[in-house]
């Protein structure tokens, strides 16, 4: 893990919870969104504001070892706030399953935004609910490995 500094944990009691419950067990509880049957991984990253580590699960959309993070806030008028962390500081820390690894999360737009994003809904598809639910167009994020 490359990720230094403080973190502070969710001011949401669920995502507080998740994050502790899944990384205790390395990734073998707490593993699925909410208890759903839905895989999530753990995403690390530096506040946009604040500069301390956050630490958000987020569905887990990957493809070729290159995993994919949708800004949805379930189809809120409004981002993520984790949306403001990757676009300040685009270094982050995933977490699928016992370790932590570093990737670099860049924002697509276009035709690989729309390549990413069809894979997305194809891996979750209440994406596509998200989307018909706000006038924005959810942006979607590719995170690609870094070397340490």
């Amino acid at each position: 893990m490359t990720l230094q500094g403080t973190y502070v944990p969710s001011s949401w009691d669920w995502v507080r919870d998740q994050v502790a419950e899944y990384e205790a067990s390395g990734g073998a509880k707490a593993n699925t969104l909410r208890g759903s049957k839905d895989p999530i991984v753990v995403i690390t990253s530096v506040g946009a504001k604040s500069g301390n580590l956050r630490k958000n699960p987020v569905m887990r959309v990957e493809k070729d070892g290159v995993y994919v993070a949708v800004a949805s806030k379930g189809g809120a008028p409004e981002n993520p706030a984790w949306y403001d962390n990757f676009v300040a500081h685009p270094d982050i820390d995933l977490q699928d399953g016992p370790e932590a690894k570093s990737y670099r999360a860049r924002i697509v737009e276009g035709d690989e935004r729309a390549q990413w994003w069809d894979h997305a809904v194809a891996t979750w598809p209440t994406y596509a609910s998200y989307q018909e639910k706000t006038d924005r167009q959810i942006p979607v994020f590719v995170l690609e490995p870094v070397s340490n």
